[in-house]
């Protein structure tokens, strides 16, 4: 392969496009303050996730604080999370007040294992932010049970699951956006959908909807009165627009990153020592990741070394999530990876591999081709 393959690449709109919709913006010169592009998109971001309630941000980790800290939930309770997941999940908890808790991963799709959520409660619990890793739903069905049974709130960690939607009892599908009590997404330039930096909250109780406008807007909420102590989290004018273009395209999109996903499982699915991770079929999947998992005892090569083949012929793959949160220099002080054995084991295990919608099938040929040769399977 003569040019890199990274492990993503951003989707953007036709450059005609984004230009036509940001051009209003030199005539009306207002770039930022929740402006036209701005409420264009919140309400359209409301109609496809099928919510009532959406608060726009300038990225994800800003909406996890201001949606944690809108639930009030009290200082130093604790709240149960994955450590297999990204630092901003754990960090938006620390950086609240709140203590963090680790509970280990189910091995079928490494999202927060119910059971262990259970054995972690306490009296201090307060909230569990659950993750939906990769874009796989977690067991919505039973942590809200265990949530209802102890009295706690539930904000999902979707920063990966925009689009995702789980088909119900009924026969109707569900977003992913509309479980638990709160759900945020990220916008970042990396995912499925993207406003270059963004991200979103969706949260149940419309009245929360004032406060959280009012907390990233330095917590001013009067011509001349400031009640909170807020932040600056505004979406501006030309993230809003970006968005409201790629989401015309967002269907296609994940069409073609469908297709690339389904080579990929043709050709590792089944092989001895790799776990891929198919969606069920009540679940419709963004394909925003493509997570393998190396058994070196039986695929016979370890995961760093299906890394340095790939690196060596110009393929970027990405550690992800390697290492655990809890082995972070900021936390692992404080905890043991060994207590979520599960999750310490994907994160030694784990590669995912280049995944985006214009990632030609021959590529991921090739890709595969590597992988397969770096193991030692008759």
């Amino acid at each position: 392969m003569s040019d890199r393959i990274l492990v993503t690449r951003s989707s953007m709109p036709a450059l005609e496009e984004y230009v036509e919709e940001i051009a209003p913006l030199w005539e009306s010169h207002w770039l930022t303050n929740m402006g036209v592009e701005h409420k264009k998109l919140e309400m359209a971001l409301k109609e496809r996730l099928g919510v009532g309630n959406l608060a726009l941000f300038t990225n994800g980790h800003n909406a996890l604080e201001c949606i944690l800290e809108a639930m009030a939930l009290p200082m130093g309770g604790e709240v149960i999370t994955t450590p297999f997941t990204f630092a901003s999940t754990t960090h938006a908890i620390a950086r609240k007040g709140l203590t963090p808790v680790f509970a280990d991963v189910t091995p079928g799709n490494l999202t927060l294992d119910p059971e262990s959520v259970e054995r972690m409660v306490t009296p201090r619990t307060c909230a569990i932010v659950p993750v939906h890793v990769y874009g796989n739903l977690c067991d919505v069905d039973a942590i809200q049970q265990i949530a209802d049974r102890h009295g706690l709130k539930v904000i999902y960690d979707a920063a990966h699951a925009f689009g995702v939607e789980r088909r119900m009892p009924d026969g109707s599908w569900r977003s992913a956006a509309s479980f638990g009590d709160a759900s945020m997404f990220s916008f970042h330039a990396t995912k499925v959908f993207n406003t270059i930096e963004g991200g979103c909250v969706c949260f149940k109780d419309e009245t929360l909807y004032p406060l959280l406008n009012q907390w990233k807007n330095f917590g001013i909420t009067g011509p001349e009165d400031v009640e909170y102590v807020g932040g600056n989290a505004k979406m501006n004018e030309f993230c809003a627009a970006m968005g409201v273009c790629n989401l015309r395209h967002l269907d296609e999109e994940i069409k073609k990153r469908c297709a690339v996903a389904k080579r990929y499982w043709e050709w590792l699915e089944g092989v001895p020592g790799v776990t891929v991770f198919r969606p069920g079929e009540d679940v419709r999947c963004n394909y925003a990741y493509l997570p393998v998992l190396f058994d070196p005892e039986v695929f016979g090569a370890t995961r760093d070394d299906v890394f340095a083949a790939l690196d060596a012929v110009g393929v970027g793959a990405r550690k992800y999530f390697y290492p655990l949160v809890s082995d972070y220099a900021c936390y692992r002080s404080v905890y043991s990876s060994d207590r979520t054995p599960v999750a310490k084991k994907a994160a030694s295990q784990v590669l995912t591999l280049p995944v985006y919608a214009d990632l030609a099938l021959v590529d991921v040929d090739r890709i595969c081709d590597a992988v397969l040769s770096t193991g030692k399977i008759d």
